[in-house]
């Protein structure tokens, strides 16, 4: 494909400035972008243009040649395959060892994993994990939640200018089997299984999955220390008031299966409940914080609510299910004027021409809640609103996320 670079960024900026960038040249190759866009589109296709196949990584030896531990893992990091922390060397022996945590065997292909969706998408094998797991410092009882993880192909490390986080969410027995923690400190560096299961998948999706390269693979402006451990923690099911279902029985899983899920966002907003103010009202506008700063029409949302909480909105607020909750925030966390305007221009159009109800809206106050949620629940989907209990019941106290759910996968299927 032919290619011309403008600069950048170009969202949130003045048209006129846009046109200065088409009116000037590509900063890579120096050269006027107009002219560039008429060459690409004219010029006839050179023998390069025309040729087709497969893009090859390279190929790479399964065994490193032997050297010491200090020279291998400096190895390992001047070539980019940690995440900067120290990390076990993963020796034939580590690496079996760890495979002893699955019945599948080494050379059996798990899924393919990608930074984003023009790029190529990587192979890789039970092994393979087990080598990042190693790495992670993980166990091999962890090691289903991993290959599960791995099999839905999100990666960790998606690549965009803006810096994403991402979540992982354990359901069912496997989270008491292998001890993780889901009480207090559950998204804290307190707990191996937490600490290491999170690790693992960033550096599955530098190895495996071709990401976390600066510049290359990875544009995030900022980047996000979220990324480090990827908040990895149980749900708290024998937190959830009654009525209450866990994560992967609302996403159609057997309660006693046990399941992994991977989220993605950006941050969160913590709130402590010291005032007698119902957590619903104060949620509502929460939520609606994320979206003043640039968000659109579609976004979902997490709450991760203590399990003090959780009890507080069922017996106090009347929510006997997370879908009761899930919805009333759904159709009450609404855009205040100016923002709806800002945001949907053709929507201001017609308003200005006279169409309902918009022009009704433009009468209303910049600072008016209109009536119009910025969550859409698509035909036959999900709520776009998750909940989530978690948290050892020392506080009344929740975090809203602007994380939405990617993936759930079986980690019983990969024992």
């Amino acid at each position: 494909m032919r290619f011309a670079f403008v600069p950048h960024p170009i969202s949130a900026r003045p048209a006129e400035v846009c046109r200065k960038y088409l009116e000037g040249n590509d900063p890579v190759t120096g050269k006027p972008l107009i002219q560039e866009f008429i060459a690409g589109l004219t010029q006839p296709l050179s023998s390069d243009d025309k040729k087709t196949g497969f893009v090859s990584r390279g190929a790479r030896s399964r065994l490193l040649a032997p050297d010491t531990p200090d020279n291998l893992k400096k190895l390992f990091n001047d070539s980019g395959w940690t995440d900067g922390l120290p990390i076990e060397l993963p020796t034939e022996e580590r690496v079996a060892e760890m495979m002893k945590g699955t019945s599948h065997k080494p050379d059996e292909t798990v899924g393919t994993m990608r930074p984003s969706p023009p790029h190529e998408a990587w192979e890789f094998t039970v092994e393979m994990v087990a080598a990042n797991a190693v790495m992670a410092g993980a166990k091999p009882e962890y090691f289903p939640v991993l290959l599960a993880l791995s099999s839905t192909g999100v990666t960790s490390l998606f690549t965009s200018t803006t810096s994403f986080a991402r979540m992982v969410v354990v359901n069912g027995p496997v989270a008491q089997q292998i001890k993780m923690n889901s009480g207090i400190g559950a998204m804290g560096p307190f707990n191996e299984a937490n600490s290491t299961i999170g690790r693992a998948w960033t550096l599955i999706s530098k190895n495996l999955g071709g990401g976390g390269i600066p510049g290359e693979t990875y544009l995030g402006s900022q980047g996000n220390s979220l990324n480090y451990n990827n908040i990895c923690f149980p749900e708290t099911e024998d937190g959830l008031p009654a009525g209450w279902q866990p994560l992967h029985v609302q996403k159609g899983f057997k309660p006693q299966e046990s399941v992994v899920s991977a989220f993605s966002g950006w941050s969160a907003l913590d709130y402590g409940a010291y005032l007698p103010v119902p957590h619903h009202e104060i949620m509502k506008n929460a939520l609606m914080s994320f979206f003043m700063s640039g968000g659109g029409w579609g976004n979902t949302a997490t709450v991760l609510i203590d399990p003090v909480t959780a009890r507080d909105m069922r017996e106090i607020e009347g929510f006997d299910t997370k879908e009761k909750l899930a919805e009333w925030l759904e159709k009450n966390a609404t855009w205040p004027a100016w923002h709806y305007w800002a945001s949907r221009p053709d929507d201001l159009k017609k308003a200005q021409a006279g169409v309902e109800p918009f022009a009704s809206w433009l009468k209303l106050p910049q600072s008016a809640a209109l009536p119009v949620s910025p969550f859409v629940r698509r035909k036959g989907g999900n709520p776009p609103i998750n909940v989530i209990v978690v948290g050892g019941g020392t506080n009344p106290y929740w975090m809203a996320m602007d994380f939405s759910h990617v993936a759930s996968a079986s980690i019983d299927k990969w024992r």
